[in-house]
């Protein structure tokens, strides 16, 4: 199974961040979303996250968070708070495959993911067209699934998904009863 998730913060300790999240502190706010992919991703399964892992975290609390994620196939996309020094981390002591900026994934025969931590326009959608380049983004911190209601730009920040990772399969069944409200009103 593929999951999805982004703007973890671990280790950011502002208030606008756990406190809106519904969390006391930041190391509630951290366990919970530990345990949270833990609990949801398999050790075989695969994990993308799409920018903004961690922010102000000491070399123990990276330890203690880091080595307690399960998932052994974990890949990263860089947001705007992953610096050099972190990615250097990411990559040599953590084990998180790295991919930059973007990439893409297929999944079956028509279904093609633009993975980034921005919002990102992907396709003219064309609605004759018998696939899109859906995008799937964080950044926004919304709690919203679709960025400006449009069915090909998708939300997979834990500000949506209470807090969860989302899998490829609700991904797509939430594309589609979008793209089907929209066309029936």
């Amino acid at each position: 199974m593929i999951y999805f998730t982004s703007d973890l913060h671990i280790g950011h300790n502002k208030e606008f961040l756990w406190g809106k999240r519904g969390f006391p502190h930041i190391y509630a706010h951290d366990e919970a979303i530990i345990k949270n992919i833990n609990d949801t991703v398999g050790w075989n399964d695969e994990l993308w996250i799409l920018g903004d892992l961690a922010l102000g975290i000491d070399e123990a609390e990276w330890n203690r968070v880091f080595y307690n994620l399960r998932c052994q196939n974990i890949h990263f996309i860089i947001g705007n708070h992953d610096t050099d020094r972190k990615i250097d981390k990411y990559i040599d002591e953590y084990r998180l495959e790295f991919h930059g900026y973007v990439d893409m994934i297929k999944y079956s025969k028509t279904k093609r993911f633009y993975l980034s931590h921005y919002p990102t326009i992907t396709d003219n959608y064309d609605d004759t067209a018998r696939s899109h380049v859906i995008n799937l983004f964080g950044h926004t911190h919304q709690s919203t699934n679709f960025f400006n209601d449009n069915p090909y730009m998708y939300h997979v920040g834990l500000d949506s998904h209470n807090m969860y990772p989302v899998s490829i399969e609700q991904i797509i069944k939430d594309i589609d009863k979008k793209i089907k409200e929209k066309e029936y009103g």
